[in-house]
């Protein structure tokens, strides 16, 4: 299948790469076609199509992807650059087997870590796919829900050892920054800030969850993480909204020693005031 249409930045005349046709497969277009996809969803799209190819065959130069994809080298090209822009690819020299001929090689184009997150959504199918064989085996019911949640008990285990270290090296009132820190060291981009009655507490902010997409089907690994804060933290910690739940940033509020009772009471405002100004982390489609 050609996708002559996916990619209109070139000239009219320009031809696609891959086998000669003898007469161009359409004719240009004088105004837009009824219900025609936006210019830019259009090369969004041609853009994530290089990325799964780079992601399926491994680095590729622009002439790999051209002939594979049925564009021009001109067009693959342009769309490298806003990806190597973008952090999703990286240049890297083509690695050449035998005898290198004359001039410069050419360049290939890798995945970067960031481009490989990209396509988590298939290591969440398979989480998923795991926890509800681990559920299945326990019997289902109360008593999967159970093994489901002394799994993700252990799997928090070993990070919580290292995010100890950081929180018990830190002043008393530093430690929920301290937390945030070590958290964002492995990917959940957290923050630490006042409550709206700083009185009270601060909040615990994880900008990004890298289990969202799972923890929307199993709870659970929400709880777990809780138990962990609270544990940390030396005191009774309450999450007010989640990702998972479709909330724009995971919330857990820490109350200052001695707030008591009164802090229950701001659950509410709390939570209202940290959705509406927060926006979701996205994945890059697939």
């Amino acid at each position: 299948m050609k996708y002559a249409s996916e990619d209109q930045e070139g000239p009219a005349v320009e031809q696609t790469a891959g086998p000669a046709a003898s007469a161009p497969e359409q004719t240009e277009q004088r105004g837009p076609a009824p219900h025609a996809p936006a210019p830019h969803d259009e090369q969004q799209g041609t853009r994530n199509r290089v990325a799964r190819s780079i992601l399926d065959h491994g680095p590729s130069t622009a002439a790999e992807l051209a002939l594979r994809l049925e564009l021009t080298q001109a067009a693959v090209r342009r769309h490298l650059d806003t990806l190597a822009a973008e952090g999703v690819v990286e240049p890297r020299e083509k690695r050449v087997y035998g005898t290198r001929g004359r001039g410069r090689p050419a360049k290939a184009f890798a995945l970067t870590d960031c481009g490989r997150d990209a396509f988590d959504q298939a290591y969440d199918q398979l989480a998923t796919e795991a926890l509800r064989w681990i559920a299945q085996s326990a019997g289902g019911g109360e008593k999967g829900e159970a093994a489901v949640a002394a799994f993700a008990r252990a799997r928090l285990a070993a990070q919580a050892e290292g995010y100890r270290e950081a929180v018990e090296a830190a002043e008393p009132e530093r430690r929920t920054e301290a937390l945030a820190k070590a958290l964002t060291a492995d990917g959940y981009a957290a923050t630490a800030r006042s409550a709206p009655n700083p009185q009270l507490g601060e909040q615990l902010c994880q900008h990004h969850c890298p289990v969202a997409h799972v923890a929307e089907q199993y709870p659970q690994l929400c709880e777990a993480e809780t138990e962990v804060f609270s544990r940390l933290l030396g005191t009774h910690v309450q999450r007010l909204a989640t990702i998972a739940h479709g909330d724009g940033v995971c919330t857990t509020f820490v109350p200052k020693a001695g707030a008591g009772k009164a802090a229950h009471s701001t659950q509410r405002t709390t939570t209202k005031t940290t959705t509406a100004s927060a926006s979701t982390a996205g994945r890059n489609p697939a």
